[in-house]
């Protein structure tokens, strides 16, 4: 159940399971609701221009991918800015160059999140971000240093959501990346096959990634013994 105060997101992705996984983890945040999904930057500047002047068709933050089909997140970024709409931007990317970092800064997108990432980063950097807007509610002005310390320090706390010791953010991305791809659900043994890994490994990362809610764990029948386990991405 949504609420008028909620935080209104638009969830802009070229990739249809990619978006609706994302959109999935809206709303399992409280404090926040769906406001639409977009594929492309023309789509999103679209959306966005129907949502200026319309309370309840308003857009308060947008999930921004960087490579979309028809431009780049950073320009959409500037499109927005030139247009003068007061929106917030949290960049959901792969893009992990330095110089698009810190482009990002410059054109006012206030968090940047690498792909994959788990539910519970996503969820926390939700509500640091929520946190952060609270700041900066009512009409009254923040009268000492204090007071903007405090509401400027919601951006700076470091990630507690680290990864279990000895996986690797670089495997991750690549285990993720093949259940991506998979048009089904697959086993450790498939994963570790198409990875070259060995199969223990392969199971550590992806109890992993079930255990925080990125994939789903399920039950392969119709071989003799145990039923083996396999794995998709949350929301397919």
């Amino acid at each position: 159940m949504t609420s008028e105060t909620d935080i209104r997101v638009l969830v802009v992705d070229d990739e249809p399971l990619t978006a609706s996984a994302h959109a999935d983890y809206v709303r399992r945040v409280p404090g926040f609701t769906v406001a639409g999904v977009a594929g492309t930057g023309s789509e999103a500047l679209r959306l966005i221009k129907q949502s200026l002047g319309s309370s309840d068709a308003r857009i308060d933050l947008i999930l921004l991918d960087m490579n979309l089909p028809d431009t780049h997140g950073l320009e959409l970024c500037r499109r927005i800015r030139a247009a003068g709409v007061e929106v917030d931007v949290i960049a959901i990317t792969a893009v992990r160059e330095m110089k698009v970092v810190r482009a990002s800064i410059s054109v006012g997108i206030v968090q940047y999140l690498i792909k994959p990432f788990t539910f519970a980063l996503f969820a926390e950097k939700l509500a640091t971000y929520l946190d952060f807007r609270r700041g900066f509610e009512g009409s009254g002005t923040l009268t000492t240093q204090t007071d903007v310390d405090q509401t400027l320090a919601a951006f700076r706390n470091p990630s507690s959501s680290q990864l279990s010791k000895g996986l690797s953010e670089e495997t991750l991305h690549h285990v993720v990346e093949l259940l991506t791809d998979a048009t089904e659900a697959l086993s450790a043994s498939e994963v570790a096959s198409a990875l070259s890994i060995s199969r223990i490994t392969a199971r550590r990362y992806l109890e992993y990634l079930a255990d925080t809610g990125l994939a789903d764990r399920l039950s392969r029948y119709g071989t003799r013994g145990r039923p083996e386990l396999e794995y998709r991405l949350g929301g397919r």
